[in-house]
């Protein structure tokens, strides 16, 4: 968070207070109150006139060094005033059911499930798509929104990075998943929506079939470009370990329903893509990340943290402190 002020240019008045601390001593003190005796006040203070007169006048120079610098507003600012948006809104429709626990991609060199590799291609994309507002909607069973529509890109990866599977009830509810997505988009003034759906299986769950949410897409105007997630043939699905503690794997048939995927597609003007390999869906996204962009500035949230108080109270403080001192146990001698 850097530290910025407000109105700087009150802070030029700070080079005015060596000289009228110098000019103020070349023209003395006139005394306050007149004593017949300085006998009379003997003992109030242990401090001289001079010791005195000198806190008293610290004090007085450090309480308008703090209001000087209050009034330049001082305050921490924890993000940037503006961004550029594209005018394209985009909602990701994540499966999230128990066949995406499948192992058929890799990582680094390490075996990963479906989850993993279609989180780390989302994130890139997210990194590539600064300008967009992106939402993340998840599905299984039922669909469930994970994150609203927003230009806060660490918000929304902090929220794809806790997504995890069992979460939601057993099932694939590509229909109620695509649904919830697109009716993140309803009301939205956008030049372009955009929904990506990605899953690994068949509908078999949900009230709202996968053709009909495609309908409401296209009424609406939303694009809507699906992958379907998995290697071809059989993958390996990890089932427990073994004694050693490795995993144990079995076969399982990859059973992705490309006909309605690609209907799904065809009918709202997007397109279909099979991601059978960690490269191939990088290079889905990148493609995906073609899309037409138009830039308009929009305001962001900014969050800004006011110090001046910090600099005033104490200021108060020692104006007042000073005053009293001034008027009692320090009062000025002829």
């Amino acid at each position: 968070m850097p530290l910025t002020f407000a109105h700087p240019w009150f802070l030029l008045l700070l080079l005015l207070l060596p000289v009228a601390a110098w000019w103020r001593g070349r023209q003395g003190n006139p005394a306050a109150f007149l004593y017949s005796s300085v006998k009379l006040v003997s003992g109030v203070t242990n401090i001289n006139r001079s010791g005195a007169g000198k806190v008293l006048a610290a004090m007085r120079w450090l309480a308008l060094t703090l209001f000087i610098v209050g009034m330049a507003r001082p305050q921490f600012v924890e993000s940037e005033t503006a961004t550029k948006a594209s005018g394209i809104d985009i909602v990701v429709a994540i499966d999230l059911s128990g066949s995406m626990e499948s192992e058929d991609f890799e990582l680094k060199g390490q075996r990963v499930n479906r989850l993993v590799i279609a989180k780390d291609a989302l994130n890139q994309f997210i990194a590539h798509r600064s300008g967009d507002r992106i939402g993340l909607v998840a599905f299984a069973g039922k669909a469930y929104v994970a994150a609203p529509l927003t230009l806060d890109h660490d918000f929304l990866q902090m929220n794809l990075s806790r997504l995890e599977l069992h979460q939601i009830e057993e099932g694939t509810a590509i229909g109620s998943g695509l649904s919830a997505a697109v009716n993140r988009l309803r009301d939205l003034k956008s030049k372009s929506k955009i929904v990506i759906l990605m899953t690994d299986g068949q509908s078999n769950a949900g009230k709202v079939p996968p053709l009909t949410a495609a309908e409401a897409a296209q009424a609406l105007g939303v694009k809507v470009y699906t992958i379907g997630v998995g290697t071809r043939g059989t993958a390996p699905m990890p089932r427990g370990v073994d004694f050693f503690g490795n995993k144990v794997y079995v076969q399982v048939q990859v059973d992705i329903d490309e006909k309605t995927l690609t209907e799904i597609a065809k009918k709202t003007g997007g397109e279909y893509f099979r991601a059978d390999s960690t490269d191939t869906l990088r290079k889905i996204y990148d493609r995906i990340d073609q899309l037409e962009k138009t830039e308009v500035e929009v305001k962001r949230f900014v969050h800004i943290k006011e110090l001046f108080h910090w600099l005033l109270a104490p200021g108060l403080v020692l104006l007042l402190l000073e005053v009293l001192l001034g008027n009692t146990v320090w009062r000025k001698l002829p």
